[in-house]
């Protein structure tokens, strides 16, 4: 029953911040990133997710899957492999001083810089 109302909450919640708590500023990128991202095709800086990267258009799309469906696959795996996502063993685990969340959190770590430099740039490329 309870989890009837939380999910209640979230959707009411999403549709109030969706409609009464809209961002009016414009969304301000360094330079030097825009031009990176340019090479890669993304210039739609109108909100705060590129629309060519999120959307249902760029879902059906190689890259869009790839980044969309695999992404989401692969981050849901490494938090059951890992035994807890990346927050909570980076901010729990770790105040807890334990040493498997340390080791968690430095490979999180190593693995999102991999893959921030070496897979996207390939994946973004496609």
């Amino acid at each position: 029953m309870w989890n009837l109302f939380f999910v209640g909450g979230v959707i009411a919640g999403a549709f109030f911040a969706a409609h009464w708590l809209p961002f009016s500023e414009p969304i301000i990128v360094a330079p030097e990133l825009v031009k990176e991202l340019e090479q890669w095709g993304i210039t739609d800086y109108s909100s705060l997710i590129p629309t060519q990267l999120f959307s249902w258009e760029a879902l059906f799309s190689l890259r869009g899957f790839i980044l969309l469906v695999v992404g989401g696959f692969l981050v849901g795996f490494g938090a059951r492999y890992a035994g807890g996502c990346t927050s909570g063993h980076a901010i729990m685990g770790l105040a807890d001083l334990q040493l498997p969340s340390l080791i968690a959190t430095v490979f999180f770590m190593v693995g999102g810089f991999f893959a921030a430099n070496l897979i996207l740039p390939l994946i973004l490329s496609l």
